[in-house]
């Protein structure tokens, strides 16, 4: 899978990157200083390296944990989110990653104990539950098998009683968390999409069956469970394709392991939007009826307004109002 390993002198011999390194022996291992100097030129296309990544392994020097957006929450008042990777090894068409970044290879960030200190201290300075966000910047769980890093932070949150983390995933990679006793502060989010949305701009991750079928496991092992209906993407028959999705998703949910669900309309900033754009041309869903909101592109107002609550509608026939977030990133 990996046919290229950069890694930052200073942690080149650190155990995570020998661990890796054997992992992939086929690969070549490329030394480099800082790993800016791979990830940021400006010279490099995204959908090219998307076909390809390579794998950047560094050391993160500050900045571990950051506050989350105001509307990125799922019952709590303080909110934060951590990034031990950048990009993710899905594809999806909608995801705002591939207009932010210049580079489609991953960066782990192997200091995991300097996460790890850094949201004990915020946790502890809190003066309510504070809820820690992974999968802001990739997918929590989907290279788990590689990195461990869910393995080795989840120990820290069985000893904070004021703190929960969200792992936010498409993936199928939950082995780690069935091999331990669930843990009622931590929520494992899945982000699901009916089947024609996820077969035409989900390319490489599960499909929605798979995805159900690991939910299951987990909500069955006594593991919480978060739905993410987010974005919600629009098409000529959207009322009756989101009814049926719902009915489809919620008719595998145990509404007793049911801890939260987001809803959101597709938005993307609009410089992100932009490089996109330029990226993918023929994407059909930059064709659909967007426009731009400052500081977001999104759909229109109306067209938003009536998705949002139908679908609101339609949740609420299936599920508790107190569990429904509604997810508005204008900030």
């Amino acid at each position: 899978m990996i046919q290229t390993i950069y890694i930052e002198k200073a942690i080149f011999d650190h155990p995570r990157s020998s661990a890796i390194r054997e992992r992939f022996p086929q690969a070549n291992v490329v030394p480099c200083e800082r790993y800016g100097e791979v990830f940021n030129p400006k010279a490099q296309n995204f959908r090219l390296q998307k076909q390809q990544p390579a794998m950047i392994l560094a050391k993160k020097h500050d900045h571990f944990v950051l506050a989350a957006p105001y509307s990125y929450n799922i019952g709590g008042q303080r909110n934060y989110y951590f990034s031990h990777m950048l990009n993710c090894i899905y594809d999806c068409r909608y995801c705002f990653l591939q207009g932010m970044y210049r580079s489609a290879n991953y960066v782990l960030f192997i200091n995991y104990e300097d996460y790890n200190d850094s949201i004990e201290k915020v946790a502890k300075q809190s003066d309510q539950p504070a809820y820690f966000f992974s999968g802001y910047d990739c997918d929590s769980l989907a290279l788990e098998p590689v990195t461990g890093f869910i393995e080795h932070t989840l120990p820290l949150f069985q000893k904070l009683d004021n703190a929960y983390i969200e792992l936010r995933t498409k993936s199928t990679q939950i082995r780690s968390l069935l091999n331990v006793d669930a843990m009622q502060n931590c929520i494992v989010a899945f982000s699901l999409s009916s089947d024609t949305l996820a077969e035409t701009l989900e390319h490489k991750a599960p499909s929605l069956a798979k995805r159900l079928d690991a939910l299951e496991k987990l909500q069955q092992a006594g593991w919480p469970i978060g739905l993410r209906f987010d974005p919600i993407i629009y098409c000529d028959n959207y009322q009756q394709l989101y009814s049926e999705f719902f009915e489809q998703a919620f008719a595998r949910v145990d509404m007793q392991q049911l801890h939260s669900v987001s809803l959101g309309a597709f938005r993307m900033p609009q410089g992100f939007y932009r490089n996109t754009v330029k990226l993918y041309p023929e994407e059909k869903l930059f064709a659909g009826p967007l426009t731009e909101h400052e500081p977001m592109v999104t759909y229109t107002a109306e067209l938003e307004q009536k998705m949002m609550a139908f679908c609101h509608e339609k949740l609420l026939q299936l599920m508790p109002e107190e569990k429904l977030f509604l997810c508005h990133d204008n900030d």
